[in-house]
């Protein structure tokens, strides 16, 4: 019978709804099935309606939470298992991303707790963000009753997953008693050092009216959000001092790696971003004419060997010779003006006509004479000011992106190439094409020809660090954390401005500082808490003077940076979480999308690093806290995609009208009658391929969808959602559910395991009689079935990636029971127990269902179960009687028998001799095997293989 057919006899109605979406909604409702005799299974005709299930348990769930008070914290005990999913932004409307992540945290959740782990699985907001204020202008509401509107609905959308969130621990970043401690948070980085204020170059927002830091402006020099060109100002800013704890950011990447506790793409743009890199500062000297310029351009690269091959040095718009340069030349200035509007691979460059620049190896004698030629100096866009010195030297032979430059301002000169990758330099890379690895220096490289490149460098520095021209340095690309927003929702910055006292922090008990009530009616630029003098205007806190607050706001990956370590204590007013619920630290399990490996991650990473160096966190000491990490493993699902139709005649998608689904498929344009391409890719209103969750569950009940989102793919890869292969996971849960029935309604000895029956009859079985052996075999096969079965669904759960296997080994699982319906009640009432229970963190509800099913009397499953162990005591007991034995001559197979599993003390000459004669014994063995061409007494040689389920033979 195949995997997932159907068990339901005799209604037709009932089939066809279970196998097509549309009529399982146009038939009438059905009933919940009940106890059912079973000798009526066959004949009676009803599905079960998944969507009532899932009403009556979550409807007892809530009972059962309102009656037993959720503990407000966990102990430092080491079975408790802290679970997080990513806590969403409420936009109003949760979408199919939302639903698997937290199905699959859930599910861990679930799991764990049934492993008899004391689990906390919380949910909050994030709250405060560009979206809300934009929606405030546009609609002329307040953002906290926007957002306030929106967590009511998406909450409501949450409890129709089945999900067991801790709802006593529910936060929002928006909350004054939330985001007071974020302020404190600040507080503490500032009177550490590590939160300061200064000028700065910052990308502004035109659009939003904000500074976006370096990671949201994409490479394009676009806004992250807005989409728009990024513009460069001069504002003060608020900073977190990164910068302070790179190197154990950098370092723990390696602790992180162990196990594969977080995934190797995510570690590896961590590192990327931190960007540790060892090389040299190098002064090259100028030659200014008309200018009072004396400072060498100081340049930082990471291949000293290809400093013979400089052809040019190009500066940032930013540096400090550009900007005196342009005081005094118009053209320049131009230029510099129309770098914002450029991309970022541009290649343009202005040459700064009264400067060169001299190689500092010209200064050694046994320089050759190419590299002791003045270097023109460039202003060009492609070089960062923020990054080295804000000035690179042009190696056109071994970079890429230099050579591109030099070709677009030298086309008719020549590149010059200093190392090859052989000494005959016969390999190096085609003319004018640059040779970027490391290889061996070239005769252009005076005295250091025939040395490979990577100590020739070494040697370089060595030899330019006596001049005072070189030293070794370390560079880093990461920069410390810009947190200032100029907009209004967000939290307050707790700094006073005094004339006299500077900037004053606000003290603890004037916390929180609570954003003020604005009119959303009037349109303005800037910061909108500029525009209330109330919040403005105040006195300092240190002499009484009229003072003004600080009018930005902080970034919002502020709040999500240590959200997750107030959930371990939610209610605490005086502190961000106490010592004791801080014992509770880290998060076990955090569970979100790849699209927040650098951002969130990194500035949580820092966060938690900083708090255990204070007290909140006391397992830390001052030897170990920068070792401190918030997540201990990291799980990162994949993206949902929708189906998508487009139109073949001009590539357009296609909305849900325009499509014909008479025969989903083959859809057809309505306007052409055409067929219609169809793919899959992420869901978007502009692609017509959303699919609203809510509904969806409410068709076909939130524990179907959970194990139909988890079925489908393994939790790292995309997922194609396909509604119509939801049938799939309905027909299962409906199969099963006839079996749990029938084997609720059999008599048995409830005071027999299954482990003790089988014991007790195994040692019957040599006077059994054939059907007795057909009962045992079943009986047997299903011990063996369900013993696998654990075994590979608690790794799958513990590997979380695998939970699409939970599914299908629970499926085959369900088959191995419909198939042994002649075994004891006693062994398929244990059977169907360890199923329920295996599928409990998937399909709760059902699960439930069934579990009350089998004991009607008895509280929830998650109360009365744990999650079932193997048990290998039987493993020789109950090994099959009889197993095939392929036979193979000379290579070939040539026939399979079935014989008895070999005794396990059995081995070479032994075990030969023992299956030639077992395979002579059976009827098929003795009419092929026994004489002939195929004669194995005639075998030179007999190798058995894989316990016996494999023997081949060499004959003459």
């Amino acid at each position: 019978m195949p995997l997932l057919q159907s068990r339901l006899i005799g209604c037709a109605a009932a089939r066809r709804a279970l196998s097509n979406p549309s009529l399982h909604n146009s038939i009438r409702r059905p009933i919940i099935a009940h106890h059912a005799p079973a000798a009526t299974l066959s004949r009676r005709c009803y599905a079960i309606d998944l969507t009532s299930i899932d009403d009556k348990w979550r409807k007892k769930w809530k009972e059962s939470k309102e009656t037993v008070k959720p503990s407000d914290r966990l102990t430092d005990s080491k079975d408790n298992h802290y679970v997080l999913p990513m806590f969403p932004y409420p936009s109003g409307t949760l979408h199919l991303g939302h639903l698997r992540v937290y199905s699959i945290a859930d599910v861990v959740a679930r799991f764990r707790s049934l492993k008899g782990d004391k689990v906390m699985l919380p949910m909050g907001w994030d709250a405060f963000g560009l979206p809300a204020e934009n929606a405030a202008i546009e609609r002329n509401v307040a953002p906290e009753k926007w957002t306030t509107s929106n967590m009511a609905k998406m909450k409501e959308q949450l409890e129709l997953m089945n999900g067991s969130w801790d709802w006593n621990r529910e936060l929002s970043t928006c909350d004054p008693g939330f985001y007071k401690h974020t302020q404190k948070l600040f507080l503490m980085l500032h009177e550490r050092g590590l939160a300061y204020q200064a000028e700065a170059e910052v990308n502004w927002d035109p659009v939003d009216k904000t500074v976006l830091a370096n990671e949201q402006v994409d490479s394009n020099g676009c806004s992250w959000r807005s989409g728009v060109k990024v513009e460069k100002r001069n504002l003060k800013q608020w900073f977190f001092r990164i910068s302070e704890f790179r190197e154990a950011l950098l370092e723990e990447l390696e602790a992180l790696a162990k196990e594969n506790a977080w995934p190797e793409r995510v570690l590896a743009q961590q590192k990327n971003w931190l960007g540790k890199s060892t090389g040299a500062s190098v002064k090259f000297p100028v030659l200014a004419m008309g200018h009072d310029i004396r400072a060498a351009i100081e340049v930082f690269t990471t291949r000293p060997d290809t400093l013979f091959g400089v052809q040019y040095v190009a500066l940032a718009a930013s540096h400090p010779i550009v900007a005196k340069l342009a005081a005094s030349d118009p053209e320049l200035q131009a230029f510099i003006d129309t770098i914002p509007g450029l991309p970022a691979d541009s290649k343009v460059g202005y040459l700064l006509p009264h400067l060169r620049a001299i190689n500092p190896l010209a200064y050694h004698e046994e320089t050759p004479d190419a590299t002791k030629v003045s270097l023109p100096v460039y202003v060009a866009p492609y070089v960062l000011g923020d990054y080295g010195e804000g000035a690179v030297m042009g190696v056109p032979g071994h970079d890429l992106r230099d050579n591109a430059f030099w070709k677009e301002h030298h086309y008719d000169a020549p590149v010059r190439q200093v190392l090859s990758a052989s000494e005959d330099e016969s390999t190096t890379a085609m003319e004018n094409e640059p040779f970027v690895e490391h290889g061996i220096m070239s005769e252009h490289s005076g005295s250091f020809k025939g040395k490979h490149s990577a100590a020739a460098g070494e040697e370089i520095i060595k030899l330019l660090e006596k001049a005072e021209l070189a030293k070794p340095v370390e560079k880093w690309r990461l920069r410390d954390w810009l947190i200032s927003r100029q907009r209004y929702w967000g939290t307050p910055i707790p700094i006073i401005h005094c004339d006299t006292c500077g900037s004053v922090p606000v003290p603890d008990e004037q916390l929180p500082v609570k954003l003020p009530d604005v009119d959303w009616s009037e349109t303005r630029s800037g910061s909108p808490l500029e525009s209330s003098a109330e919040f403005v205007n105040t006195t300092c806190p240190k002499c009484n003077s009229a003072a003004r607050r600080d009018t930005d706001t902080m970034d919002t990956f502020v709040d999500s940076s240590w959200y997750y370590a107030r959930f371990a204590d939610p209610h605490n007013q005086d502190q961000p979480f106490s010592p004791e619920a801080g014992k509770t630290l880290p998060v076990d399990t955090y569970i979100g999308g790849i699209e927040h490996a650098i951002l969130h991650l990194l500035y949580a990473r820092f966060i938690f690093k900083f708090l255990a160096s204070t007290d909140l966190l006391p397992q830390y000491t001052e030897e170990t806290y920068k070792s401190a990490e918030p997540f201990k493993r990291l799980i990162t699902q994949g993206m949902v995609h929708g189906k998508t139709y487009i139109d073949p005649d001009n590539g357009r998608f296609l909305k849900p009208d325009e499509v014909d689904l008479t025969d989903p498929n083959k859809p057809k344009v309505v306007a052409s009658g055409r067929s219609a391409n169809i793919a899959y890719e992420k869901m978007s209103k502009s692609k017509y391929n959303g699919v609203d969750p809510s509904e969806f569950i409410s068709k076909y009940g939130a524990d179907a969808t959970r194990a139909h989102m988890l079925f489908q793919a393994p939790v790292g890869d995309v997922l194609n959602w396909d509604e119509g292969k939801i049938t799939g996971v309905t027909r299962w849960l409906q199969r099963l559910h006839d079996q749990i029935t029938a084997i609720a309604a059999e008599p048995c000895e409830k005071n027999t395991s299954a482990r003790d029956y089988l014991a007790a009859k195994h040692g019957r079985i040599g006077s059994a009689s054939a059907k007795e052996l057909a009962q045992w075999d079943a009986e047997a096969g299903i011990w063996r079935d369900v013993q696998r079965t654990i075994a590979s669904v608690t790794a799958s759960y513990d590997e979380v990636y695998s939970l699409n296997t939970v599914v299908s080994d629970l499926m085959i699982l369900t088959n191995t029971l419909a198939d042994n319906t002649t075994a004891s009640p006693i062994v398929k009432r244990e059977a169907a127990q360890a199923l329920i229970t295996m599928m409990a963190p998937i399909t709760p509800a059902f699960a439930e269902e069934c579990w009350a099913l089998l004991h009607p009397s008895s509280p929830s499953i998650f109360e009365s179960t744990s999650f079932p162990t193997t048990d290998a005591s039987l493993a020789e007991l109950v090994r099959p009687r009889v197993q095939p034995c392929a036979v193979q001559i000379n290579g070939k197979v040539r026939g399979v028998v079935n014989i008895p599993p070999p005794p396990a003390e059995l081995a070479g000459d032994e075990l030969r001799d023992w299956m030639v004669k077992e395979i002579l014994q059976t009827e098929e063995g003795a009419a092929r095997f026994s004489g002939g061409q195929y004669d194995l007494r005639a075998a030179k040689r007999a190798i058995p293989v894989r316990g016996g389920k494999t023997i081949n033979f060499v004959l003459k």
